[in-house]
């Protein structure tokens, strides 16, 4: 497999490993990625941006890859935020041979109903729409990694293509499922955080709650908190770090 895209910044303090969730790409981190005082490493997992599709997309392949893309094997603290958080706790078990000190989980979706999952099949097994302009395009990568009014489309969300403009995005990335997340959690070689914004309406703080007393409700933000207020996560880096 072709290796992901890698975004870096930073040359001092403890090396932290950054996931988007899914739709997005790494550039969802470049709020963060301004703090000093770490290593940052932001990679667009696979099937989006600029990285390479997988045959097959499960939590497992996804963290697979993501190991093997780095350059270094830790120590490491980890950044997750839906999607990611979920592909952070695989990585965190220790399956992938990676030293993890400590691991935050952002608006990941802990509730799955047999719609929602219906829901994301079906986009999965969708052909990708064909944009005539490349704005409409731009338009349909924020929308769909919910990112619409909060920041300004990533340049790899979307690729030319015949016809127009079309997401880089592999819809067949929906087909992930549904997470076990007392499996992860019990799995995980490390402390875990989890947490949500205050509005965020796909991971509620009472749901994280129920899996973790380690969980914290992120006031006034929503799903994408880590774009709307980047430096509320520095905290929970500290904690894992000192």
């Amino acid at each position: 497999m072709e290796t992901l895209k890698m975004r870096t910044a930073g040359t001092d303090g403890p090396a932290v490993l950054l996931l988007h969730g899914l739709g997005a790409t790494g550039a969802v981190w470049d709020g963060l990625m301004l703090q000093p005082g770490y290593r940052w490493l932001a990679p667009d997992l696979p099937g989006h941006g600029a990285s390479p599709r997988l045959a097959h997309y499960s939590f497992g392949s996804l963290a697979g890859a993501v190991a093997d893309a780095l350059p270094e094997r830790g120590p490491l603290l980890v950044i997750g935020h839906s999607l990611g958080g979920v592909v952070g706790l695989a990585l965190a078990s220790g399956w992938f041979g990676l030293r993890i000190d400590g691991l935050l989980a952002v608006g990941v979706k802990v509730e799955w109903s047999e719609t929602d999952l219906a829901k994301a099949a079906d986009m999965a097994a969708k052909p990708p729409r064909v944009f005539l302009e490349r704005e409409d395009a731009e338009r349909a990568f924020l929308k769909i990694a919910g990112l619409t009014g909060l920041a300004e489309a990533d340049p790899d969300g979307v690729v030319e293509t015949e016809g127009g403009w079309r997401l880089a995005l592999d819809p067949h990335a929906f087909a992930v499922g549904a997470p076990d997340m007392p499996g992860l959690l019990g799995a995980a070689g490390c402390p875990v955080a989890l947490a949500a914004g205050e509005h965020d309406p796909m991971s509620r703080p009472e749901q994280l709650r129920a899996l973790s007393p380690a969980s914290a409700e992120l006031p006034g933000l929503g799903h994408n908190a880590h774009v709307e207020d980047p430096a509320v996560l520095l905290a929970f880096l500290g904690q894992f770090a000192g």
